[in-house]
């Protein structure tokens, strides 16, 4: 094995300062450079391709392979720290995510962190759309405006369009005293 990474060592160390030594003078060439300045070089060697594999490795090769490839693993899973999490959030957040968050944390398990959260992001998003739909119809099933309160929302509501020639023309409106007009509800009050 060591004899190999003297060998592999020795050409990657000749390649590496041979590229350093060409960088671009030309400011046009280095700006558009995906490699910013230095010659892109390729330090899978052979095997990076299938077919090579295929040829056969000696054992000092797969030792490098296995090397390689444990090289490539750049970093490790994501870090959870609850105490950071609880630091940087609220109580009156925690308060109001507590629910989904046990929910969440009883179907990860289950279906795994992706669909969990999705399920505990859309069960919130539903949840608050059913409470503003009830608190509207409630709104306007018992706040609507009329001769007892000065607030509210008002109806106000058009006759329908008669025209010449339609069934019924001319329409001959059903407010035939001054009080039909403006009584918000008054002649209808069992009061």
């Amino acid at each position: 094995f060591y004899s190999l990474v003297e060998k592999y060592g020795k050409i990657f160390i000749d390649c590496y300062f041979s590229i350093n030594i060409h960088k671009f003078s030309d400011k046009k060439e280095m700006a558009s450079s995906e490699t910013g300045g230095v010659k892109p070089m390729s330090i899978a060697g052979r095997m990076v391709r299938e077919r090579e594999r295929l040829i056969g490795m000696s054992n000092d090769e797969r030792a490098w392979r296995k090397q390689w490839l444990k090289d490539l693993e750049l970093h490790h899973g994501p870090r959870i720290v609850p105490e950071l999490e609880k630091e940087l959030q609220n109580p009156i957040k925690r308060f109001y995510r507590f629910p989904l968050d046990k929910l969440g944390e009883a179907l990860t398990p289950v279906l795994g962190t992706q669909r969990a959260y999705t399920i505990r992001f859309w069960t919130g998003k539903f949840a608050m759309a059913i409470a503003a739909i009830y608190a509207g119809a409630y709104y306007f099933k018992y706040n609507q405006n009329d001769w007892t309160r000065k607030g509210g929302w008002r109806v106000i509501t058009s006759r329908p369009v008669c025209n010449p020639g339609d069934e019924g023309y001319p329409k001959v409106s059903d407010r035939t005293q001054p009080s039909d007009y403006a009584a918000r509800g008054f002649k209808q009050a069992t009061i």
